[in-house]
């Protein structure tokens, strides 16, 4: 994942989402109060990433979800088509500080490598 930038969705205009610091909005869903943000980012697929937006990889994104404790929300279909390359998702959390720290990755480099046996996320 290259050019992680974020993504100001038109729904946060709505009455629904409130502003709680800069690309954080709160909401609630099923009666609980949610955080939510938006990031757009190009896929690499000589790093065996998907080779359009209608082809987001289950990786190196779900080790981003369970490096900060979110989940996918919103996979934007209308945005996310196979004759784009930048891809837009919505993450979701529990608590705001969740995404402040997930947002430290824009305009970072988010990618997988193998290190030993294992599969290393790295982020610089």
């Amino acid at each position: 994942m290259k050019d992680i930038k974020n993504y100001n969705a038109p729904k946060y205009n709505g009455a629904a989402y409130t502003l709680v610091e800069d690309g954080i909005y709160k909401t609630e869903e099923n009666g609980d109060t949610v955080y939510v943000t938006s990031l757009s980012f190009v896929q690499e697929p000589e790093l065996d990433e998907g080779e359009n937006a209608a082809e987001i990889s289950q990786y190196p994104l779900e080790d981003l979800l369970d490096e900060f404790g979110c989940w996918i929300s919103d996979f934007y279909d209308d945005l996310n088509t196979e004759d784009s390359t930048v891809c837009y998702q919505e993450f979701m959390s529990g608590t705001s500080e969740e995404l402040k720290n997930l947002r430290s990755i824009i305009g970072k480099h988010v990618y997988e490598k193998q290190d030993g046996q294992y599969i290393k996320l790295c982020i610089e």
